[in-house]
Parts: C-alpha cells; structure tokens; sequence
C-alpha cells in the first residue's frame, strides 16, 4: 500500500500538553509529599526553614514570570510570521509544541514549588523535605532547558529556515503521494483515462453532500472508501479535491454502479474536513506558502525580491522532483485491481501554473527574480522527460520572455532580465535566444 494510504497515528491536541502537566504536576503535589513524610521523614534537608520558604517563593513567582515571557515570545513568533512571511504560516509557529511543553513545564514548576512550600516545616517541625525539595531544583533546571530552546526557536523564523521547512513539506509529500516515471511500469495514464470514462458512463446511484459551516477538505481516508466501494461493487469518484473550500450543499462525490446506496454516516467519517488547508495530501499547499512568501517579498511595502529568489529556489526543487513523478494519481484500486476510487488532481500545467503565475505578473520589473525564473524554468525544462511537459514549458518561457519586453523596464535591464542566473544578480549563464514565434 503506498504510503499516503497508510491510516495516520493520532496526535495529542498541543492545548492538552500544559492540562497533562498540570494534572501529573497536582497529582503528584498530594501524593509525593505525604508519602515523603511517611517513609522519609528522617531525612531533611541541611537548608534552614526561612531559607528554604524564601527559595520556593522565589521560584513559583519567577515561573510566573517566565510564563508571561513565554506569551510574549509566542506573540512575537506568530506576529512576525503572518506580517513578513504569510498569514497562513501563523498555525505552524502557533502550534509548535516546545511552546506547549515550556508552557506545561513551568506551571507545573510553580504548581510544585507551592506544594514544597506547604510541606516546609509542615506542623512546626521544623523539617524541609529533601526529595520534594531536589524535585524541585530539578523541574527549575528542566524549565531553563526548555526555555533556551524556546528561545534558539526564534531562529527557525528566519527566512531560510521558513523556506526549507515549507519546501521539505513538499518533498515529502511528493514522495509519499506521487511514483517515479522509471518506477515499474503499471497502468499508463491513457488507460487510467479509459478507465475514469468507462465508469462515468455508469449510472450514478448516490450523490453525497457536504452540510455544515464553510471548511477545507483536509483529507480523505482512502483505504476507507476503497473498501466501501469493493463491499458494494462500486465506483466512488470524488468531486472535491484536497484544499478546496467546502460550503453548504457542495457536492463531495459520486457512486457509480450497485444497487443499494451506502451508508452515509461512513462515507462522511472518510472526508475530513478542517479550517484550515494542511500538508497533508496536498503537494500544491507548499508552493502555495512558497509563492505567497515571493509575492509579499514583491510588494511595494517589502520590496525584497532576494527573499522572492530564496523561495524560487524551493520551488524549483519541488518542481523538478513532480517533473519526474507520474501525477496519474488519482485512481485507487483494491487488492483485485479493479478501479474503486477517483479524486481530482492537479495536472503538470496546474502546478505551473500555481508555481510561477503570480511570481511573474509581480516580479516583471524585478532583473533579480526575471534572471532566476528564467533559470528555473530553462533547467525544469532540461530535467524533465515527456514531451508534453517540455512543450508546456516552452510555453511558460516563451511567456517570460514576452512579459519582460512588455516590462517597464528599458532596453538595457530587458537584455539583463533574459540572461539566467540561478542567484539572481551574481553569476549570469548565458543569454536568451530568440524564440522562433517571437514578434521582433
């Protein structure tokens, strides 16, 4: 089964992490210590009653301190994530769970501290429990860790960090979802189209709407609805893809074929649905994040077309990779081989499209990010084998090359703007020839 189908392993939400801290840190509070006083009461530690009270004090109230730092970081990371980057970056540095760990972390440092504190000289004996005490000194210890690695978190904001992580988003994505082209040959596209049109010829004898609040198809549970479909002899074919936006009365899918429809309640168990897109099962979300990061680069108010050629860069990388995969994806089949799924998924020119579209109508007065789009696009049409990819890419340069000379820039940036450079402005490789269509 390929890796996409695998069912995926439950994570705990990140706003339950601090709520288990706090609920093993009070747990503990009221058991440790009184086991302490009962086994362990003999040993103490050397430090005086007054010291040791004004210790723990000291340390509940700097955690509370540091949490409220905590906030603050996290403040800044989402901020400065939505303003210089993309709003839709704002959950990854949101959710990051060394927040949600320093959060838990230094509550339950306080919630301890409180508890020793209790304990200390408990009834006027004078005693200040030891273990409670080194647990105490451990927890501090622990929440310094967590907070200096909260701290080098702010260096994953940088932009080539963002970059890389959006772009091996991406990479894994595609290897997980899409086979190679000189993988073992298998059903060729053509046949998987005979096969898509063959079954919508079929009658279709159940249709399934979508029904709630608007949302994003996240996912689908694939080896759920194949199974659904081989039990009733059927054919589902989805009419939503991965990231598209779900509002009332939206048609999600199609059965083709059977005699009795099937039951809802599974089929929609299978779609799930979220706010927000996710990586998950859908290669386009990265360059989605990759060209949003170019284009606000691009704009007037940043002006930061270097920041635009760092995220070609990624871009390209994915593009060359979905360049020699089969994107025929769509169709699923049960352990006989008989089709049981189809879902939509974006073509070669769908993911040019989204890739380079926006970056060029926005960059055309940029030289830096003319010379690398052109080097991206010359080297994406060097790497990839079909025919019909090349010619589309033919297509996409030919484009370049007209957009630059409708550019307002003059004739001497135009000849700079055609020549490729994979860094921009800083090592020219060769100039452009003129295309054999090309309008002197």
């Amino acid at each position: 089964m390929p890796k996409f189908l695998k069912p995926r392993a439950s994570t705990m939400p990140p706003w339950l992490i601090p709520l288990v801290y706090v609920g093993v840190t009070v747990v503990c509070s009221l058991i440790l210590p009184r086991l302490e006083q009962e086994h362990i009461a003999a040993f103490s530690h050397g430090m005086s009653v007054a010291s040791a009270q004004a210790t723990l004090s000291a340390i509940a109230s700097g955690m509370i301190a540091l949490t409220g730092i905590v906030f603050a970081l996290a403040f800044v990371m989402v901020q400065f994530s939505a303003v210089a980057y993309s709003p839709r970056l704002v959950a990854w540095f949101g959710r990051d769970p060394v927040l949600f760990h320093a959060l838990g972390l230094f509550t339950a440092t306080f919630f301890y501290a409180i508890a020793t504190l209790a304990w200390t000289d408990r009834g006027g004996n004078g005693k200040v429990p030891l273990f409670s005490m080194l647990l105490v000194g451990v927890l501090l210890i622990l929440s310094m860790m967590v907070f200096a690695k909260l701290v080098q978190r702010l260096n994953d904001i940088q932009i080539t960090n963002v970059l890389y992580f959006v772009g091996q988003q991406g990479r894994e994505i595609i290897r997980a979802m899409f086979p190679r082209l000189d993988a073992p040959a298998g059903a060729t596209p053509e046949s998987w189209r005979a096969a898509v049109e063959e079954v919508q010829q079929r009658p279709v004898t159940q249709m399934l709407r979508y029904s709630g609040e608007p949302a994003t198809l996240a996912r689908f549970q694939i080896g759920a609805l194949v199974r659904q479909a081989q039990a009733a002899d059927v054919v589902i074919v989805m009419e939503c893809a991965v990231g598209d936006t779900l509002v009332d009365d939206t048609l999600l899918l199609r059965v083709h074929g059977g005699r009795e429809p099937l039951a809802e309640a599974p089929l929609r168990q299978a779609i799930r649905a979220a706010r927000e897109r996710t990586f998950e099962q859908d290669p386009k979300y990265p360059l989605r994040l990759l060209v949003d990061i170019a284009i606000k680069a691009l704009s007037p108010a940043i002006n930061d077309p270097t920041t635009a050629v760092q995220a070609i860069d990624q871009i390209e990388d994915l593009l060359r990779r979905l360049g020699r995969r089969a994107l025929d994806a769509g169709c699923v089949t049960d352990e006989q081989g008989h089709l049981r799924l189809v879902f939509p998924t974006p073509t070669w020119e769908d993911y040019l499209a989204l890739a380079f579209d926006e970056i060029r109508q926005y960059g055309t007065s940029s030289v830096q990010v003319m010379r690398r789009l052109r080097s991206a696009l010359v080297g994406l049409m060097d790497s990839v084998t079909e025919a019909e990819r090349k010619a589309v890419m033919q297509r996409y340069l030919h484009h370049l090359e007209l957009a630059v000379k409708d550019s307002v820039l003059d004739a001497e940036d135009q000849a700079m703007a055609l020549q490729e450079d994979r860094q921009g402005l800083g090592l020219s490789r060769r100039r452009a020839e003129p295309h054999p269509n090309e309008i002197p």
